[in-house]
């Protein structure tokens, strides 16, 4: 490839000229498109004229009246074209849009899309070369398919929610976000990709179907496999981990938190010379994992007592020396000021108009060649409507104003 055919992939994102209709609410399915996004996807998101998406009023208020902080982040990369489904005109406009896409994105009850004459039959008629994401609490199909899915619930009926918390207590909303959604639209991505790899190759699109809780269930390591297996039922274990001590989080004098994880013989040898105990690591006392998992509140007491005794920082420039692997536990306000995260770029700077600076999470993953952006926050609610049925659709303005007054668009 001569220099100048090189530079001209590189300042062109791998998704340019790969449109993608986002028809879902909230994240999960829509966190996909944003991803598409930032890698050069058209992204055009398709809400209802009235209300839009129920993401734009949840959360807290932002500095434009019409946005949460929530949408600014996550509403990112798009234009907003408002279409009302549920009225046949609308629909039919959709299905214009839809054979001039390449993706469909859509989060809605199973069976919605096939009440407005819009389900996987239509659309694939409509345009056999489209991927349609379908992102549901239960998947498209089994018993439960029709019931509402949320985050909450779907990590809860996963088997995540389980295992989160102390011992004998009551379970725990990991982190209290929505781990379930932005898994499940990973997940969907994932298949996006590989559905739009297919379609080069075939010419056909076809449907992706992704249950919130089985893509919570998918990363929960090994326990299906234990319990197939043993019977055994992994409880809560609070901030430790069965597999391995020390394994958690410790409380520092300076009344802050680290987290230190030893899973090897090795790593607990180059922890107890960093505590000045280089004895602990003999094979007479906890040199081997058996011995200390038998022994495990013992241990932890040892590490509690030393950690206790110094500042985080001491904590830090002492396992850090020895390689142990060691972390601080970051509260937002820590992660703004530490230099790991400015250096990766990880919080973006964005201004807009009526916002001076907002910041958002960066880009992930990182590519070499052609790296991810973000060209704008959450739009305003149609702020390309005019555009998009005027120069895709070829719709006059005597019939954009007529659409306008029935509020079909």
């Amino acid at each position: 490839m001569s220099t100048s055919e090189d530079q001209t992939s590189e300042t062109q994102l791998p998704l340019s000229g790969v449109r993608v209709l986002d028809v879902g609410n909230f994240l999960a399915g829509p966190y996909a498109a944003s991803i598409l996004g930032e890698f050069g996807a058209e992204v055009l998101k398709v809400e209802h004229p009235i209300a839009g998406d129920p993401m734009r009023r949840f959360g807290t208020p932002s500095p434009r009246s019409d946005a949460s902080l929530k949408w600014l982040s996550e509403g990112r990369n798009r234009k907003s074209v408002t279409i009302d489904l549920r009225h046949p005109e609308g629909v039919q406009l959709f299905l214009a849009l839809v054979k001039k896409s390449d993706v469909l994105v859509e989060n809605f009850r199973p069976g919605t899309m096939e009440e407005w004459g819009l389900g996987w039959a239509q659309i694939h008629e409509a345009n056999p070369r489209l991927v349609m994401l379908r992102v549901s609490g239960y998947g498209q199909t089994g018993p439960y398919r029709r019931r509402s899915g949320f985050a909450h619930i779907a990590q809860a009926f996963g088997g995540l929610n389980y295992l989160s918390g102390f011992p004998g207590e009551t379970p725990v909303l990991p982190g209290t976000v929505p781990l379930g959604d932005y898994i499940a639209s990973l997940f969907g991505a994932i298949g996006v990709l590989i559905a739009l790899r297919h379609q080069e190759s075939t010419g056909r699109g076809q449907m992706i179907d992704v249950g919130i809780y089985e893509s919570v269930f998918r990363v929960l390591e090994e326990i299906a496999t234990a319990y197939g297996t043993s019977g055994k039922i992994r409880e809560r274990e609070g901030s430790g981990s069965f597999v391995a001590v020390p394994h958690g989080h410790f409380r520092t004098a300076d009344d802050k938190w680290i987290a230190i994880a030893c899973t090897t013989d090795k790593m607990f040898e180059r922890l107890s010379v960093a505590m000045g105990q280089p004895h602990l690591s003999s094979s007479n006392l906890y040199g081997d994992q058996r011995k200390r998992l038998a022994d495990r509140d013992r241990v932890n007491t040892i590490v509690i007592d030393w950690v206790g005794s110094l500042t985080r920082e001491q904590v830090l420039e002492k396992c850090l020396a020895e390689e142990v692997p060691v972390g601080k536990v970051n509260s937002i306000a820590d992660i703004f000021e530490d230099e790991q995260f400015l250096a990766r770029g990880d919080l973006l700077h964005m201004t807009e108009e009526g916002i001076e600076d907002l910041v958002i999470p960066g880009v992930v993953p990182h590519l070499s060649k052609t790296p991810g952006r973000v060209t704008n926050l959450g739009p305003v609610l149609g702020n390309a409507t005019d555009e998009v049925m005027r120069d895709l659709l070829g719709l006059a303005a005597s019939e954009i104003a007529r659409l306008r007054a029935q509020r079909i668009i």
